[in-house]
């Protein structure tokens, strides 16, 4: 019972650090239809920019509100940069040129990483020890990753949601997703909206790495996995889906916990397995719609 309640912990925390990149990779490719595999470096960068902003500083007090500076740095920063300077001149093209130039991006800025911050390993847990422990049942547990993770995950959610749903800005942008042509008739300006839901995105991105900068040793390439499996986690709750990406983060990133404490050489393939099992029923994803196409 004990490993059980673990696995859950554990699971529910990288859920939470998942979800995060996955709404702002699925948010952007439900405005933009691109798929931006540069995702995993904005996540990486926002990691290492919390980790060094966090040693600047040296006041664990101050800590949270460092890591949430470097995400917004980042997002305000790289989402403008990347959607002007370059995505802005793709949107016409093939979906494979597109999926080729994020590519090279991403391996660009893997290497602009690797010039700023080194390949030694970078570890900051200031706001991790800032909140200590807690106990639930016999196992303590930190509350960074506990509560912390979980609750801005979930404050995301449904701020994300408010905003497309409730507010005009958000309803722009929806019109701009379902109808770029007719929305545009109306006096819709698409490129503030393509660049707004970029930069929402990499915020998004930044911040999950943001996030995670505190629970683990930054390395090269911690880009890759998480682009990865932010794309599993796209894919099994449909393109574009919003609180759908909420429930499959939470599926694998459960999935995953517990197979790493009953069956540990299974961790690196659940996430996959689960999605596979899921496009082999439902292709369009657990909560995608099929839509008509003209031929």
């Amino acid at each position: 019972m004990q490993l059980l309640l673990l696995a859950v912990l554990d699971g529910l925390a990288y859920a939470a650090q998942l979800f995060m990149v996955a709404v702002g990779l699925t948010l952007v490719f439900g405005v933009l239809k691109i798929l931006n595999v540069a995702h995993g470096s904005l996540f990486a960068i926002g990691a290492y920019t919390a980790s060094t902003l966090v040693g600047l500083i040296g006041t664990p007090d101050l800590s949270l509100i460092a890591l949430a500076l470097a995400a917004l740095a980042v997002g305000a920063v790289a989402g403008p940069l990347i959607e002007r300077g370059l995505l802005a001149r793709i949107y016409d093209k093939e979906h494979v040129l597109q999926l080729l130039v994020t590519f090279a991006l991403f391996m660009i800025l893997e290497d602009v990483q690797k010039l700023l911050w080194g390949v030694k390993p970078l570890f900051e847990d200031a706001p991790v020890r800032l909140l200590g422990p807690i106990v639930v049942g016999d196992i303590y547990y930190t509350a960074y990753q506990l509560v912390l993770m979980p609750s801005v995950a979930a404050a995301s959610l449904l701020i994300l949601v408010w905003f497309l749903r409730r507010t005009l800005l958000g309803r722009t942008i929806l019109a701009v997703t379902h109808d770029r042509e007719a929305a545009q008739a109306i006096g819709i300006d698409a490129r503030r909206v393509y660049l707004l839901a970029f930069t929402i995105g990499a915020g998004l991105a930044a911040l999950g790495g943001a996030l995670a900068a505190p629970t683990t040793s930054l390395v090269p390439g911690i880009g890759v996995q998480m682009i990865v499996l932010s794309f599993a986690v796209v894919a099994t709750a449909g393109l574009g889906q919003i609180e759908g990406a909420a429930v499959t983060a939470l599926l694998i990133g459960l999935g995953r916990s517990f197979a790493v404490y009953f069956a540990p050489e299974l961790e690196v393939v659940v996430p996959y397995l689960l999605m596979v099992a899921v496009l082999l029923v439902r292709p369009e994803g657990l909560f995608g719609r099929s839509e008509l196409r003209r031929i």
